[in-house]
């Protein structure tokens, strides 16, 4: 297809598109505006650190993906694909009612629920929409469509953060996002409702409800498969190293730049805008391809641009009086601010670079059998990765005492190390790999 975005013209894709790009606006819309509200109003309330709030929320939406996700695998591969995506989309419309009355009745430990609720909705879509992919599109579309889904995913979770924020400085608040997060859930469902018949991959499998052994096997029959398991020890990098920045973005913004909450959503469109036309402009480098070709141009654009980001930042010289916070125009007349900008937008592309690749690969190199159970355990991997992130930024900022670009330093020089791993790995294995297409598998 000459054109991705003429994949929007076809049912089989535009239908999960929405479908996914709904979920993932409504998630965000709802972990920021918890957020906001256990900041500024639930931490004083309770007598509790909001830190101790945060952490606790940020664990409790990440959780599910340890515990769930290789029987979602199971349940993505035994069933067909649109109806299952229609019961989840129902769900989530329940647990955005259970949202909504904890929010109008701020009953806070209702909202915890929703929110690990909402995380296991997540963590049960998450193997369907990146299974279903290779199944409905063609072999020269798979590059695009996941180019697209990666761009949808990015502007997602940028825009819900920004309308979560929009919608916190509303009168009757809490009312303004109840009734968000309910009209999404119900536009959700309604998107799903469009999405073609995709028959199961495994309609004979027996699932075992055993979440720890079910866990296990999964990663085990990974392990199996030595060039999917580094695919997704990549994958996982990506959101390591992602969940590094993104979450000391408000942190700098205030703290080294001196810079407003519109600073702060500044800096994240310039992210997620970079990460969205990196990840489109793969199916136009890769000419249709599932290829790594592109792997190594985002493993160098992520070292160079932290690295870069360091100097930028180290070499900045502001000064404020009377604890003003600058806004994104005052910014602009700073010098040296300009780089540290164009840092942010192409680390986010050079992200796009680097995911879409690996996100195709490992879809197209997945075991038609077994698509949905290695989307699984890709999401352990992510989900730990994850977590190890929080882990590394606390020890390098608070146990070791460096600067934030101290951190974005020392992340872009072990960027270095791993991707040259990774590459030699995945060229290493991929010669022993094959790869499914929709009419048998090939060398």
């Amino acid at each position: 297809m000459s054109n991705q975005f003429q994949l929007f013209k076809r049912r089989r894709f535009s239908a999960m598109f929405f479908t996914q790009f709904l979920g993932a606006f409504n998630d965000n819309i709802f972990k920021q505006a918890l957020i906001l509200v256990l900041t500024y109003t639930a931490a004083s309330k309770l007598g509790v650190e909001v830190s101790i709030l945060n952490n606790l929320a940020a664990m409790l939406f990440i959780l599910p993906y340890f515990l769930f996700s290789a029987l979602a695998g199971q349940i993505a591969d035994k069933y067909e694909k649109s109806k299952l995506t229609q019961f989840i989309k129902l769900l989530e419309l329940v647990i955005m009612a259970v949202a909504a009355v904890g929010f109008v009745f701020e009953w806070y430990a209702l909202l915890f629920v929703a929110l690990f609720l909402m995380g296991t909705h997540s963590t049960f879509f998450g193997p369907i929409k990146y299974a279903y992919l290779p199944q409905a599109m063609k072999e020269d579309e798979l590059v695009g469509a996941n180019g697209l889904f990666q761009m949808g995913t990015s502007l997602a979770i940028l825009v819900g953060m920004i309308v979560a924020g929009i919608l916190t400085q509303l009168s009757q608040s809490l009312y303004w996002i109840s009734a968000t997060v309910l009209v999404v859930a119900v536009l959700g469902y309604l998107a799903a409702r469009y999405i073609p018949n995709m028959p199961a991959m495994q309609p004979d499998l027996k699932i075992n409800w055993n979440i720890i052994t079910t866990s296990l096997a999964t990663v085990r029959y990974l392990y199996s498969l030595p060039f999917l398991f580094f695919i997704i020890l990549g994958n996982s990098w990506f959101w390591f190293y992602g969940a590094t920045f993104l979450t000391q973005v408000p942190e700098f913004s205030k703290v080294i730049l001196l810079g407003d909450e519109s600073v702060v959503i500044f800096l994240l469109t310039l992210f997620s805008v970079g990460v969205s036309i990196g990840s489109v402009l793969c199916k136009t480098l890769t000419k249709n391809k599932v290829s790594l070709r592109l792997l190594p141009f985002g493993i160098a654009g992520l070292s160079i641009f932290a690295i870069d980001l360091y100097f930028s930042l180290s070499g900045l010289d502001i000064n404020v009086n009377n604890d003003t916070l600058l806004g994104i125009g005052d910014l602009f007349n700073i010098s040296g601010s300009w780089r540290v900008f164009a840092d942010l937008f192409l680390l986010g592309f050079s992200g796009g670079l680097y995911i879409v690749p690996l996100y195709a690969s490992m879809q197209a190199y997945a075991p038609k059998s077994h698509r949905a159970r290695i989307v699984g355990a890709n999401n352990i991997f992510n989900a730990i990765f994850m977590v190890t992130s929080a882990i590394f930024a606390i020890v390098i900022l608070n146990v070791l005492g460096f600067t934030l670009p101290q951190l974005f330093l020392v992340t872009g020089l072990l960027n270095i190390v791993f991707g040259a791993f990774l590459y030699i790995k995945l060229n290493k294995h991929i010669k022993h790999a094959v790869i499914q297409t929709n009419d048998g598998i090939a060398p």
